[in-house]
Formats: structure tokens, sequence, C-alpha cells
């Protein structure tokens, strides 16, 4: 569509009454969580609405009166035509396309009425990259972006979009390369065009140890070693599972037993529902409690439901966990995780807590996207549910000895892979790990992440095929180098994977 003479002074108006918000606002700070928000709305709906051609995803994000203003393709002034553009448009190309974010270019402004937020200016550049058979993906152009969103209804809306700058870069000179993982100083280019410090890459095939890396620099003119440390925040959490199953699979202790018999939190002692609590509950992310009781208005522990009734991710239910197993065994959550994890695996760089035993020069430091050092938060205390230290060659051995039955009897082995509740169509919660199913070839895919200011982390185990993968990073924009990486070692089984995550 063309630009025309009635529409172009309503661009024109909106354009510059957004540039002059972003000059006047104060911006986000990218560990906001209105920033964390409008990161995410956004991979939602290039990943799962033009990268996938799912175009439920529009409906859910863009606003009914929404507009389009594009500096080569003219104007698309309705959410319908919106829709029937990518449908007939992007969706058809002869190749699949992918676009992405530019994390460290991405700016949040506020919009406000009277201290009331509002809504929201996003700006930043997007990357447009090809897939063809038999081909490398490679980037096609490059392009900035302002997106005026909105707060309807508790809800984040996508009002207006001007997509400009649409340029094509010097050949070659983001594309990804054949020899990405396999040759370091490509992959460390890729690494430096994605803003990525340091980056450890781990993958295990017919069982054994293929790969275990780390790219990159931990600090200017400072390679990153093999054995680098990262904080790996909820990658913690399938560990403190293993440690709590070793001890129900010794007959120290039941999954079903009510956990107030060692442990009752005072902010919920007068709450019946906290007699029914149990570890199955809480491996199973059951328990009924928010994420973080700091989440709450009043900044205690509470029920949003009784435990059991449906799945909601809880931190603070594996923080319960912590506090019953130390009560009854009368040792840390550290001391029994080096009796049945740590010790017995070798894991000999792996901890709960920051002591004088660590090696901090080998330590990947927290980056923001713009490369920004966050502070390092030594924690002494163990948290069951985020900050563990490690290696990748240490999280290797944890995830062989899981694809190897984890050591434990063959009903409780099966026990932790059985689907415990359901979080959507093809994706469970099992014991400790999400379950993705679906994903081709019989297969199925164990499952988790880990996300806190300047780390993302994910980890994979596909137990027929004895395939496990995993991704450290140490910044904020880890998470944009997933997909290709994912699909670069797990090949259509990371589709599969990829398509139960974002649809």
């Amino acid at each position: 569509m063309n630009y025309n003479s009635t529409a172009f002074p309503s661009f024109r108006n909106v354009l510059l009454a957004a540039c002059l918000l972003c000059s006047m606002a104060l911006q986000a700070q990218p560990n906001s969580e209105l920033f964390r928000i409008l990161k995410a709305s956004d991979s939602l709906l290039f990943e799962v609405g033009f990268n996938q051609c799912n175009l439920s995803a529009f409906d859910q994000l863009v606003n009914d009166d929404f507009e389009f203003y594009h500096d080569q393709s003219g104007i698309t002034s309705s959410k319908k035509d919106f829709i029937s553009s990518v449908r007939d448009g992007v969706c058809q190309l002869p190749y699949k396309p992918r676009r992405q974010l530019d994390a460290a270019s991405m700016q949040v402004f506020p919009l406000e009425k009277g201290g009331v937020l509002y809504g929201a200016v996003q700006t930043g550049e997007h990357r447009f990259y090809a897939n063809e058979k038999d081909k490398p993906e490679y980037l096609t152009s490059v392009a900035r972006f302002t997106h005026l969103w909105l707060l309807q209804n508790g809800r984040w809306k996508l009002s207006r979009v001007f997509s400009y700058d649409h340029r094509t870069p010097a050949a070659g000179s983001t594309s990804i390369s054949a020899d990405l993982f396999k040759n370091r100083a490509e992959t460390e280019k890729w690494m430096a065009q994605n803003r990525i410090p340091a980056l450890g890459i781990g993958y295990v095939k017919d069982g054994k140890i293929v790969q275990s890396t780390v790219y990159g620099n931990l600090e200017p003119g400072k390679p990153a070693p093999e054995n680098t440390i990262f904080n790996v925040a909820s990658l913690t959490k399938p560990v403190t599972a293993l440690v709590a199953l070793k001890l129900v699979n010794e007959g120290k202790w039941n999954l079903d037993e009510p956990l107030f018999r060692y442990w009752l939190d005072a902010d919920i002692a007068n709450d019946p529902r906290a007699k029914k609590l149990t570890t199955r509950h809480v491996l199973s992310h059951q328990t009924g409690f928010a994420n973080w009781r700091h989440m709450n208005p009043d900044g205690k522990l509470k029920f949003d439901f009784d435990p059991g009734a449906r799945y909601q991710y809880s931190g603070e239910g594996f923080e319960y966990l912590r506090k019953a197993l130390e009560k009854k065994f009368k040792k840390t959550l550290g001391e029994l995780a080096d009796i049945y994890v740590f010790k017995p695996l070798q894991m000999m760089d792996t901890r709960f807590t920051w002591d004088d035993k660590i090696d901090e020069s080998r330590f990947a430091k927290w980056h923001a996207g713009d490369g920004t050092l966050y502070t390092t938060d030594k924690n002494k205390f163990a948290n069951a549910a985020d900050d563990l230290l490690t290696t990748v060659p240490d999280y290797l051995k944890f995830m062989v000895h899981i694809l190897e039955g984890a050591g434990l009897s063959a009903k409780l082995y099966q026990e932790m892979l059985t689907n415990q509740v359901t979080i959507k169509p093809h994706k469970f919660f099992g014991l400790g790990w999400s379950i993705d199913e679906n994903i081709g070839d019989g297969e199925r895919a164990l499952m988790h992440g880990g996300d806190d200011k300047g780390v993302h982390t994910i980890a994979f185990l596909l137990p027929k095929s004895k395939q496990a993968f995993l991704i450290f990073t140490n910044c904020d924009n880890g998470t944009d180098i997933y997909i290709p990486t994912i699909l670069a070692y797990l090949g259509s089984l990371g589709q599969g994977i990829i398509d139960v995550e974002t649809k």
C-alpha cells in the first residue's frame, strides 16, 4: 500500500509525537519489569507471529485500531489488513524468514498520565534473516523501528508501528557462518555482533560428552577458560530436585509426605492448605505460591490456590523444600548436594554459595545488553531455586548422570520423567524438569532455563536419543542467540522444541 494524502499527516504527527515523548520521558532500565514485559511481547510478536506464521499472536497482542507505517511498502491502516498482509506476504515467501530483535538497541520509554502508566514507546533495531534449504542462515537486511504500546485492561497491546531505515548490510557482515560453533574466530565474531561477552556450549551425543567449550572473554583481552564459572540462575532447581529424589530413593524422604512436619512458614502457619503441601507439589510447581513472596502486595508468603490444583512456577516452593530438608537432616542444602551429587559426580567447581574456595578470576561477570557491567551479588546462603555456581564441564556431568538414570530406581526415575501437570499443549512439568512432547521422531525433551539480571542459561535432555545440550551466557541479551544455536545442534528436534516453546 502506498502513502496517501489523508493518512500521511497522521503518520507524521504520531511519529513526531512519539519521538518527542522519547526525548522527554525517563527511559525504563533493562532490568525493569516494563522493559522485560515489552521485550517478551516483542519476542512473542515476531517469533510466533512472523517467524512461525502463527497469526493468533497478532490477535492477542495487536490493538483493534492498529496502524503500520513502513518506509518501503507504505501504510497498513487496520489490524485486519495487517494480518492479511502477513498471511499473504511474509508467510508465502519461498524461503523461511526470521526476524530478530537486536536486544542491545532496544529502549523503552514509559507513558504516564497523572502518575499512572498507560503506555510505552519501544525503539530499537530488527535484523531480518533468510533460511533456504541446504544453506546456512544469512542476514538480508536491518531496520529501525518505533512501537507504541498501550496498556488496556491490564494487557499490553501494540497500537502503532513505524518500520524505517531498511538497509542491506555489507556482504557477510553479520550473517551466520556455516563454521559457527566449529571455528572459534567465526563464533566469537558472531558473539560480538550479538553483544555476548562469554558463551558456554555443552553437547552430549549418544550419552557421551562431545563438546564442552567456552567462547569469548571474561574481560577485554582475557579469554574465557573452558572452566569458566557461571551463575546459572534457575538451572539450580534441577540440582535441588535431584538431591531430594536421591533422598527419596534411599527411603529417607517421601515425595508425598506433607512438608509441615519438618517446616512451617510463619506466613502460612494458620492456613490449612499448608498441611497439604508436599515435595511432589514443589518439584512440579504446583505449590500455589507466587514465584517469590515479595511479588505479593504485602510481601508475605500466601497460597494463590490449593496445592496440586494447577501449575504455577515458584522459586519460593523450592526454598520451602530446602528449609524442610535442612530441618530434618541437620545439614545445609550445599552439604546434602555434596554428599549426593557434587562429590559422586566430581563436580568440583559447583557450589550454592560464594566461599573462599571459589576462583573469582574465572567468574563470568554479569552484563547488560549494552555491555555495561552489573555488580556481582555474592550470596553467602544457599538458595534452592537460584544462583548455583558451576561450569560447563560440571553441569554436563550432571546431565549425563540424568540420561544414565540419575542413580535412581527404575520406578522413581520414570516418575521423574512422568508428566505431573499440564502447562500448555504438548508442554508439561515432571519432577524438576519441564517436558516438551511432540517434538519429532517419538522424542520428548526435558528442559529448564535460567533467567536473572545479566544471566540467561538453558539446558535440554533428550532421553530417547541420549542427547543433552546446554547454553550458558552472562548477559541480558543471551536469549537472542538461543534459536540459531539450538537449531545448529539439535536440528529438526530443536525446531520441534522451538515450536512447542513459542506456540
